[in-house]
């Protein structure tokens, strides 16, 4: 949980997950009824104040990550290969927004999964790997190259399909695509795509 907008998201805690609190995350967690297992951040939102919590990792405000970042690479050496990212974007500071893009990729280059929700969106990032969606999934869905080039892009069981495709990060092609009411899948041989389901 990042300190970005939060928007009354249902999160689910199941038996198993690790909870990071990055930062300003903490009070937001904290609001719903959540106590994280950790809290990380240099507590720039927070007043510079340490939060009342018995495992905290603080980190200094001069330095070449951010709190997600450095929550993210936490939950790696612990052993998790699927993260979900909220309070991740939104606000004033689209900036924050896309550095969070940018950790699903490096998420996603190093083998796991991680998914950013947003007000009415989740986005995800593949490399080199392929998504698939069940048949009752709702709304729209494109899929952008953060690659220069990503090829072997197959869109299947969606309004629009492509087949041994290739998408540029300078062309928007794989924008507002829909679902169908069928199963669907997107993969890519060789690139980056980041997929965005805009919720319906």
């Amino acid at each position: 949980m990042g300190s970005g907008d939060f928007y009354g998201l249902d999160m689910k805690v199941d038996e198993g997950d690790f909870v990071i609190a990055a930062d300003g995350g903490f009070n937001e967690l904290i609001k719903i009824g959540i106590r994280p297992d950790l809290v990380i951040g240099d507590f720039d939102s927070m007043g510079g104040e340490r939060p009342q919590h018995e495992n905290v990792i603080r980190l200094p405000v001069k330095k070449n990550v951010t709190d997600m970042d450095a929550a993210t690479v936490t939950g790696w050496g612990k052993g998790f290969r699927e993260f979900h990212i909220y309070g991740g974007t939104g606000g004033k500071r689209f900036s924050h927004t896309f550095a969070n893009i940018q950790l699903l990729s490096g998420i996603a280059i190093k083998g796991g999964k991680a998914f950013l929700h947003g007000e009415h969106d989740i986005s995800t990032v593949i490399f080199n790997d392929s998504v698939e969606y069940d048949a009752d999934m709702r709304g729209f869905i494109s899929v952008f190259s953060l690659s220069d080039r990503a090829v072997g892009v197959n869109i299947e069981g969606l309004k629009y399909e492509l087949k041994d495709g290739m998408l540029e990060n300078s062309f928007a092609l794989g924008v507002s695509n829909e679902f169908i009411g069928q199963k669907s899948r997107v993969s890519v041989e060789n690139g980056l795509l980041l997929i965005v389901v805009e919720k319906k």
